[in-house]
């Protein structure tokens, strides 16, 4: 993948607010929409869930989850084409109580201030979604696969 191809698909993680996200519920594909952050030099997006979505708990019961960022439609590309960026992930709760929660939260709340008033709520929870793979499109016959040190490399490359 050239320069250019992976700035632009790393830019959609960086600058497209919302992601789909798929989860395992009770055996069958279920997907939702949730805001979501990458901070700058991790591999973790990050993403603030109430316990009562049914997404919450289909992570806590499956962890391995799929999300989806896609280039605004009606752009320059065919909607067939648009660049997108699809993650497996493994979803993994952050405990309220450490450092690492607080630099999450600073991190996501600097993307959503909007969202200031759900950290003060009990059932809302910091969610890290550490991906395992990717599959990145860049347009028609522009497809490539990370793993690994790969995909990490990728994911940290925004800074």
């Amino acid at each position: 993948m050239d320069a250019d191809t992976s700035s632009l698909l790393r830019r959609l993680l960086a600058e497209r607010p919302v992601a789909a996200l798929a989860t395992l519920h009770r055996g069958e594909p279920a997907v939702s929409m949730v805001p979501f952050v990458l901070p700058a030099g991790d591999t973790r997006l990050l993403v603030h869930v109430s316990g009562l979505a049914t997404h919450t708990r289909d992570m806590h019961e499956h962890p391995r989850v799929g999300l989806l960022v896609t280039a605004e439609a009606g752009g320059e590309w065919p909607a067939q084409a648009l660049p997108r960026v699809s993650l497996q992930a493994d979803a993994v709760p952050l405990a309220r109580d450490g450092a690492e929660y607080a630099a999450a939260q600073a991190h996501y709340l600097a993307r959503f201030p909007d969202a200031a008033q759900t950290f003060g709520l009990g059932d809302f929870q910091l969610m890290a979604l550490q991906p395992v793979s990717a599959r990145l499109i860049a347009g028609f016959g522009r497809a490539y696969s990370l793993v690994g040190e790969g995909l990490a490399a990728w994911l940290r490359a925004g800074d």
